[in-house]
Order: structure tokens, then sequence, then C-alpha cells
């Protein structure tokens, strides 16, 4: 009995404290699960919060989106400002002495418009523009204006007068005035005596009867050599329009002369068709010569674009009308096919498919250059130019001693200095803002590396000259024909303009009169051997 008492009262004992435990367990878990609710509901909340946030996080990327795609849009727009604006800066910076404009062209620039030349890369000055024609790009010399010492003047003299008296070049007429007795003083006055002549030709029959009338005489009245070397002067040389050389004409003859324009037409197109059998002769000049200059201006033919180029040595020059300056155009131009020598031109690349030869024109060159120093800042454009130009004054001075040319040693001085300031261009070309400027700055570069002996030709050969000017200034004749008549109307006027003033042209650079040689044309007398 004992025994089983005690035992059922640990038992007991033990399943109170087990209902303790498990009390205090129920207590605890009722903690626990009051705080998951928490969790639970704090949970909820913060996956709403993550649902909100991952919206606007997408609507932000839609929006991040739609801003790239605006600021690609808009990047792409102020690059085309930039280049536009860089453009236009260019074309305005532009002007006689920088491109190929004509002095003409040239406008004064405002204040904010003056060109900015950094000096030492770090200086900054205003060039001011110019007003159109009011001075060229030349040095000034120093020198006083006008005849220079040691110039032979042109003023008539009265010993001049009386030499040609006594030639019979002169018709010698007196004047008295005053009464005829004692002493007196000479004087000489030099006139035109201007007179209408009336020529009459008889053409007898032959024994069969036939007047063989020459070609010459086929109309009832025509008119001679020398009102016909006048009208094909004023034409070509005088550069003026048909009606005002029968103005002219008309006039210098008292009013008796009634020449039509369609009169001086015939005559200018009859002096064309000579000045074609003249062109052999100097073609064949042309091509026995060691070097020529060449280049081309365009021309309005019929509303539509053409050209004209020419070929010129110091003693010929030669026209040639073309609708292009391709190569096709080109190959039709004897006188470029057939030449064997040098070709001077203004980096016309299409020509180096003619000669043996090419020298750059090294004056074009320095135009491009002092566009590069104006609109980069960069000085080695600026000192390449003035070392070309050192270059040509030393040149001219070993001419005047008579030296046919720079030994090896100065030769290699001089393409080493050209070398050292392409090398400072390359260097100062890494900096270069702007990209059309750092364009045409590295196209500049690239050129004058490439056609490096082209342009440097006129040292190492002295009968190359520094520049293709001489062509340049032929072509002048042909811009003032079109600013008269505001161009051709056909090819073939164009290409009967280019056979007369080849003649005349070449007629000038022998020294010959030009007048009488276009009588001697008319007369059938050749005046280009």
């Amino acid at each position: 009995m004992g025994r089983r008492s005690n035992y059922s009262a640990g038992l007991y004992k033990q399943f109170e404290e087990v209902m303790s435990r498990l009390s205090q367990l129920e207590s605890a878990h009722k903690e626990d699960s009051t705080a998951l609710k928490q969790l639970n509901h704090n949970l909820g909340v913060q996956a709403a919060e993550i649902r909100r946030l991952t919206d606007e996080t997408t609507e932000q990327k839609n929006t991040i989106q739609v801003l790239q795609a605006e600021n690609t849009a808009l990047k792409k727009e102020n690059q085309l400002l930039k280049d536009d604006n860089e453009r236009m800066k260019r074309i305005l910076n532009n002007n006689s002495n920088n491109s190929s404009l004509p002095p003409s062209s040239d406008k004064a620039k405002t204040a904010t418009q003056a060109v900015d030349t950094r000096k030492n890369d770090e200086e900054t000055e205003d060039v001011p523009g110019k007003p159109a024609n009011k001075y060229n790009g030349r040095t000034r010399s120093g020198r006083k204006k006008g005849a220079q010492p040691g110039h032979d003047g042109t003023t008539a003299t009265r010993e001049a007068v009386e030499q040609k008296i006594r030639n019979g070049e002169f018709v010698h007429r007196l004047l008295h005035i005053g009464k005829r007795s004692g002493s007196y003083v000479t004087r000489y006055v030099l006139d035109l005596d201007i007179k209408v002549t009336a020529t009459e030709v008889h053409i007898y029959a032959d024994p069969d009867g036939k007047y063989r009338i020459p070609a010459a005489y086929r109309s009832q009245v025509t008119y001679g050599p020398n009102v016909r070397a006048m009208a094909a002067c004023l034409y070509s040389e005088g550069v003026m329009s048909n009606d005002r050389i029968c103005a002219f004409i008309n006039s210098v003859s008292g009013d008796r002369l009634e020449m039509s324009e369609g009169t001086v037409y015939s005559i200018c197109r009859q002096f064309s068709v000579l000045c074609k059998e003249e062109e052999n002769a100097i073609t064949a000049d042309l091509l026995n010569s060691h070097v020529l200059c060449t280049d081309a201006t365009h021309m309005t033919q019929d509303g539509m674009r053409a050209y004209i180029r020419n070929i010129s040595s110091p003693h010929s020059v030669i026209y040639r009308a073309t609708e292009t300056k391709g190569l096709e155009a080109l190959r039709t131009i004897k006188e470029l096919t057939g030449f064997t020598g040098i070709f001077e031109h203004d980096h016309e690349t299409a020509l180096y498919h003619f000669g043996t030869g090419h020298a750059e024109c090294n004056v074009h060159l320095e135009r491009y250059l002092q566009k590069n120093t104006e609109e980069t800042g960069n000085n080695w454009s600026r000192d390449l130019a003035m070392f070309l130009k050192g270059m040509n004054h030393a040149r001219k001075v070993q001419m005047a001693a008579g030296s046919c040319g720079f030994d090896v040693k100065e030769l290699s001085r001089y393409e080493s200095r050209y070398d050292q300031i392409l090398e400072t261009g390359e260097a100062q070309h890494q900096r270069t803002k702007g990209r059309i400027a750092r364009q045409e700055e590295r196209k500049l570069l690239n050129r004058v590396k490439r056609y490096k002996e082209n342009h440097l030709l006129f040292l190492h050969n002295f009968e190359v000259p520094y520049s293709d000017n001489m062509s340049e200034r032929d072509l002048r004749k042909c811009k003032n024909r079109q600013k008269m008549s505001g161009g051709f109307r056909s090819m073939k006027g164009m290409g009967m303009y280019c056979s007369i003033m080849s003649v005349i042209e070449t007629v000038k650079r022998r020294g010959l009169n030009i007048y009488h040689s276009i009588s001697k044309l008319f007369e059938g007398r050749s005046v280009i051997a």
C-alpha cells in the first residue's frame, strides 16, 4: 500500500509538471502566433509596397527610354546644327585670299564676323574684313607710285615723232599759229585720220564669157580687211557686244557706214574660221614646250554649266570649250593627250593621266593654308605658306645670279624643313576642334604629304613656275566676256570664241600688233608661224 501510494503521488506530480510546461508552451505559442500575425501583416504591407515600387520603376524605365530616345535625337540635331554653323562660318570667312572667290566678292565684315587668329595657341586678335576691291592681297613694297627708276617710259617724245616722220611712218602736216616771221617753237599733235574708202572692183569675164567671182566678192557690197579687223578686235580684245561694235564703227565713220549687228556676227564667225586654221601652229608650239600651265573656268552655256580650259606657255596659249571637267572631256583635247612634258595646274587629279610630270600650283595651296590657319588656329599651315614663299624668293635669287638650280645639300635642307612642318601639323591636328575644320585639315595634311614632290618641283627644275598664275590670267578674259554677254547660247558659239581668243592671246604674247595681225588674217596671210 505504501509503495502504490508513493508511485501515484510521483506520477501525479509529473503530470502536474507536464501540464505546467504545456501551459507555458501554450502561452509562448500565443505570443508567437501574435508575432507571426504581425509579421504576416507587415509582409503584406511590404509586398504592396514592392508592387507599387515595381510599377513605379517600370514607369521610370519607360520614361528613361523615352528620354534616351529624345536625347539621341537632340544630340543628332545638335551635331547637325553645329556642323551647319561651322559650314556657314566657313562660307562667311571665304574671300579672295583664302579661296577661289574673285576679289569682287570680298565684302566688309562686321565686328562679330571678324576672324580670330590664334597666336602661339593662346593669344587672339581680330582680322577685319575688307570692302570689295578696296585693296588686293599683295604685300606692299614701300615704293612710290608710278614708274620706278630705270623703267623705260612710253611717253611720246619730239625726237621719236620726227624720226617716224623721216621714216614715212607719219603723214607730215604743218599748222602755223601767229605771224609767219621770226623764230618759232615746235609742237606736234598726233591724231588719226579716218576716212571711208569705197573700192570699186571690176571682175572681167574669162574667155568662155563666165564671171568667176571670188568668194570675198559674192555680195554686191562688202567690207574690207580694216573694217573687219576693227570689228574682230573690238569683239575679242575690246570685249564689246555686237550692237556696241556697230555703234562705234558707224560713229567713227561719221555715220557714213551703216553696219548691222548681223554683219558683225558674220565677220566674227569668218574670223573664227581663219583662227581655226592658225590653231595647228599654236598646238605644235605648245606640244614642243617643256612645261605647260593649264586651268579651267566655268561658263554659262544656254543656262547650263560648261567650261573653258586653256593650255598656256610663255609664247602660246590655246582655249578649248568642254561640257565638263571630267577625264572623258579632257581626253578630247589634243594639247593634253599629245603632250609629253610637265603640266602645272591647280591640283586637278584628272590631269595626272596626261604628260610625264606634274607640278602643283603653290599659290593655290597658299589659299588653303591661310584658310586652315584662320579656322583652326594652328600655325603649321601659316609656317608652311611662309616657307614656300621663302623658297620661291631663294629660287628667284638663284635665277637672277644665273644659277640653273640648287645644290643637293640645299635641296635636302629644304625638304627636311618641309617634313618638320608637316610633323608639327600632325601634332597640332590632334587638338583641332570642329568636325568640318578637322576633316578639311586632315585632307590638307594628306595632300601636302602625298604631293610633296609636285609642290616642290619648282625647286628641282627652274623651268617649272611656282604657280599657274599664267593660266589664271589667261582665263580672266573669258570671265569678262561672260560678264558682258551673260554667257553663250551654244557650244558652237563658245568654240568660236575660243578659236578667236587663242589667236589673239598668242599674238599678244609674241609682241605682234593685234590689229595688223587680224588684218593679215582677213587678207589670207598667216600670222603665227
